[in-house]
């Protein structure tokens, strides 16, 4: 037991490429049972070691084979970074990958049976896992060849995520928001579909826009857009306006990753000296190091100019007025697509209210309905989607509106 145990605990104390992997629970519990099984500790310790590991892996899954696998597939490391930037990795990188593999590969088909027919009688008791063989080297090329698509690290494991401190912090349970639950806007959705289509295929993209009355779906559409392409390598990075000076910072390392990038910068509005305002221009168009090709900006918000604005301001004692005036106005100049979604007529708004009604599947009668429907606009301030969402919602849990 010993001789085999110590083997393999060294050699997976010695990954370089995987040294990630090292910082999972569940791989550093599988080496506290190795080093457990080959430096000799007494059997308590040996059985503790057993049970931390098969309840760490016993909480996703039984099998050892698949959830080591996964993890291989998710890991980011300098191989597959340097494979991303440059198309391949240096030689000796690629033989120290090969090796790490065909370790990686051994090690999954590990079950604790020495250790287990070391213990005897002893341990009888404990907990068995499964392996099924697997081909690491074959299943990683494969991820290789599609990490446009797939992403490597925590872009394989979620696609939204907000800003702390100019680090991305991953959502865990995201708007799942889809694009068939947004009826009405079809015209207007399409122009920003286009151009994230675009984005994904490699051509130029516009910095976009989404510009209108409140409730009329802008920030659904975002997020909408980002659910249905995030299996073709697209996430979505939520920006607060006070974190505008991170993002350069930000932009450049995504700059090198093979997914693309939304940006997306919610209800955006600007006071004529807010110093994000500057922030936003060279974030837009105004650095020196130009814009990656992978990201783009998508900004939501009730103000066409995006910056709040009185009669003083327009009437005020600025000698160049008109020069003042023109750099209030500039930035939403800087989005290269602009998409005005403006407050429903009465016939869109029904029908936004009957196509929801029929996904929920609420028979009601088409005049009753749209009594209905209107009288709750009216009450709720107006007609928009989110008033018809909300009435519709209201109806499927039965309260009488």
């Amino acid at each position: 037991m010993r001789e085999g145990c110590r083997a393999l605990a060294l050699r997976l104390r010695g990954l370089a490429v995987f040294r990630g992997l090292l910082d999972e629970p569940l791989v550093r519990r599988m080496q506290r049972l190795l080093e457990a099984g080959g430096w000799g500790q007494d059997e308590r310790e040996l059985v503790s070691a057993w049970g931390d590991f098969a309840a760490a892996l016993f909480a996703a899954g039984p099998d050892w084979t698949s959830a080591l696998l996964e993890l291989v597939l998710q890991n980011e490391n300098c191989c597959l970074a340097q494979s991303c930037k440059q198309g391949a990795a240096p030689e000796a990188l690629r033989g120290c990958l090969e090796s790490e593999l065909q370790f990686l590969t051994g090690l999954a088909g590990y079950t604790g049976g020495d250790i287990r027919a070391a213990l005897g009688e002893a341990g009888a008791f404990l907990p068995a896992w499964q392996v099924h063989p697997a081909d690491f080297a074959a299943e990683y090329a494969r991820r290789l060849a599609d990490v446009g698509r797939t992403g490597y690290g925590i872009f394989a494991r979620y696609r939204v995520f907000t800003v702390e401190d100019a680090r991305l912090v991953p959502v865990k349970h995201p708007d799942r928001q889809r694009l068939a639950e947004l009826p009405g806007y079809e015209p207007e959705r399409q122009k920003v579909l286009a151009n994230t289509k675009a984005l994904l295929e490699g051509r130029p993209a516009a910095n976009v826009l989404l510009y209108g009355d409140a409730g009329t779906g802008k920030s659904s559409t975002v997020k909408a857009i980002a659910n249905e392409y995030a299996g073709e390598g697209l996430r979505l990075v939520e920006v607060k306006k006070n974190q505008l000076y991170e993002i350069p910072e930000l932009m450049d390392a995504l700059a090198e990753n093979p997914l693309k990038f939304i940006l997306f910068i919610d209800d955006l509005s600007f006071t004529a000296n807010d110093d994000n305002f500057a922030a936003l221009k060279a974030i837009l168009e105004g650095s020196v190091g130009g814009r990656a090709r992978n990201i783009a900006v998508y900004a939501t918000s009730n103000r066409r100019h995006l910056i709040k604005e009185t009669m003083s301001d327009r009437e005020g004692d600025d000698i160049h007025h008109g020069d003042t005036m023109q750099e209030l106005m500039s930035l939403s100049a800087r989005f290269g697509l602009t998409v005005t979604f403006g407050r429903p007529d009465k016939d869109r708004y029904l029908q936004i209210v009957q196509a929801l009604a029929a996904q929920n599947g609420l028979a009601c009668p088409g005049p009753e309905l749209a009594v209905r429907a209107e009288a709750f606009a009216i009450r709720a301030g107006g007609r928009s989607p989110r008033a018809a969402r909300q009435f519709v919602e209201l109806l499927r849990a039965g309260v009488q509106v």
